[in-house]
């Protein structure tokens, strides 16, 4: 950086911007930023110098430069409204989330920030800068300190009544709660969050959060259907504003329509108007399930489970109920393979279903204690026994009947006879 200044002025933003690489372009805003003149036009060219040069560091992915320019600015937040600050400072926090790989810098960033607002009392920029720094240690599953911080925050900004902020961290307390996989406590903050959020007016991005976060919730709860339409609306709020996120609420979209089997429709909304937007190894990964689960075919299913992995496994909620579903299409395969057989090895089940002798063997231990059909395995040999399901007598039922109106009647005639008698 270089040690003499420029004067905070239009011409100077201009040779900025005509400089011929990004680098020159850095140097000379951050001399623009080095005049000491506090002027009020002075200052809005600063400002407008902070703003160019966060955007230029984002794109050379100078992280660590962005962290050394928000402790650089901090004698310059004292000469500028608060609200002016906490727009700066956001927008730096936005600039290195945009950068990859900065998870931890980021979260670093934001408990420097906390001290800083803490010692000069900015609340208003405090909470905020908290409620992020929550959601970073939640990606970086560091569970039980971001419960601690959301714990005292959402009690210090309910006796505040800041509703905008409060719904985004009762939202965000409800998706810490679901990835401890504490479903009442995480539907009771989506709840505090929808309270919130119907006294005060919501942006679309926050309100398809909000649907999202509830579709996921249903979807936990086997409701498909109205998870469904959950998704559905959260999907319409992120397409209309061009958000990434719309791709995953079109997933769980599709992925409601496999669990309730409605297969067929998948391709339908895939080759819709909206859908034909997004079509990518996302959706393709969708399409690939939905085919395997109409042809009941395990073979198509694991073979879409290893071929579109990052889209499929390493999506936690696509991953919980492909798991439940696969086991359903296992135990479908199994019963309807065994029905013909007394006794059968074990192999032959496995070579017709196409899967390893051990996966199947554990399969059908498990469905016998789980009592879906009556048998035994006789690993000695390495067969599978199956009983015939014995029959009840009907004798025994007709007689418990009998015996239960012969009572009815006994009742009947003493209830009569202390009548006559008194």
């Amino acid at each position: 950086m270089a040690s003499s200044h420029l004067a905070a002025t239009t011409e100077s933003l201009a040779l900025a911007m005509e400089a011929k690489n990004p680098s020159d372009s850095i140097s000379i805003l951050y001399r623009v930023l080095e005049d000491p003149s506090s002027s009020p036009e002075a200052l809005r060219m600063k400002e407008q110098a902070i703003t160019n040069l966060t955007d230029l560091l984002r794109q050379e992915n100078r992280g660590e430069d962005l962290r050394n320019l928000l402790t650089q600015l901090r004698p310059f937040f004292s000469l500028i409204p608060k609200a002016k600050t906490a727009k700066i400072v956001r927008g730096i926090l936005d600039a290195v989330a945009k950068i990859p790989g900065t998870s931890d810098l980021q979260i670093a960033l934001c408990k420097e920030m906390v001290q800083w607002t803490r010692a000069e009392k900015r609340t208003f920029l405090r909470q905020r800068v908290e409620a992020r720094l929550a959601a970073l240690l939640m990606e970086n599953k560091e569970y039980s300190e971001a419960l601690i911080l959301l714990s005292s925050l959402v009690k210090e900004v309910r006796r505040l009544d800041d509703k905008l902020l409060l719904v985004d961290i009762d939202l965000l307390e409800s998706k810490l709660h679901f990835s401890l996989r504490n479903l009442p406590k995480a539907k009771a903050a989506l709840t505090a969050a929808r309270t919130a959020a119907n006294a005060i007016y919501v942006p679309p991005a926050q309100q398809g959060a909000i649907d999202l976060q509830s579709g996921i919730l249903h979807a936990e709860e086997k409701d498909y259907k109205t998870a469904y339409s959950y998704f559905f609306e959260a999907f319409e709020s992120f397409n209309a504003l061009e958000d990434p996120k719309a791709v995953f609420s079109l997933k769980y979209m599709l992925l409601c329509k496999i669990m309730v089997n409605q297969a067929d429709d998948v391709g339908g909304i895939i080759s819709s108007k909206a859908g034909l937007q997004y079509v990518g190894p996302d959706l393709d990964a969708m399409k690939a399930v939905a085919d395997a689960h109409s042809k009941r075919s395990l073979k198509l299913f694991e073979t879409a489970l290893r071929d579109y992995k990052a889209q499929l496994e390493e999506d936690p909620i696509i991953h919980r109920h492909l798991q439940s579903l696969y086991d359903t299409l296992l135990e479908q395969n199994l019963g309807r393979l065994i029905e013909p057989f007394s006794r059968v090895e074990i192999a032959h089940i496995a070579e017709l279903i196409e899967l390893p002798i051990d996966h199947v063997e554990r399969k059908l231990s498990q469905m016998i204690l789980d009592k879906k059909f009556a048998g035994t395995l006789d690993q000695g040999v390495g067969c599978l026994i199956i009983f015939e399901d014995p029959k009840t007598d009907a004798i025994y039922p007709a007689t418990l009947e009998t015996i239960s109106n012969t009572g009815k009647v006994v009742d009947s005639l003493f209830v009569r006879s202390a009548k006559i008698m008194a």
